[in-house]
């Protein structure tokens, strides 16, 4: 008898991989995390906003790898209530 619906380590690995996986992909996309312009060097350099506490503001660019995350909950967004009403599922 188990106490738990964790089932073994099989089902541990089927939990734990698509999490770490992500987080994997995430940071290498933040490793090439913007398109490069002829004024992205300077953008991240140039300090437009100063806070109390040395908080400083740049205008960098967007992260690339931010754009696809919210890219890709829209697109979800829109397929799951299009399936969800095309297949009459009652949520």
């Amino acid at each position: 008898m188990r106490y738990f619906q964790l089932l073994g380590i099989q089902h541990f690995v089927l939990y734990l991989f698509p999490a770490v996986a992500f987080i994997a992909l995430f940071v290498l996309g933040l490793g090439f995390y913007h398109f490069q312009h002829k004024d992205s060097a300077e953008r991240e350099r140039r300090i437009i906003e100063q806070y109390p506490g040395g908080i400083e503001g740049r205008n960098a660019p967007f992260p690339l790898v931010l754009y696809l995350i919210v890219a890709g909950a829209v697109v979800w967004v829109l397929a799951y209530i299009i399936l969800i009403g095309v297949l009459g599922v009652k949520i």
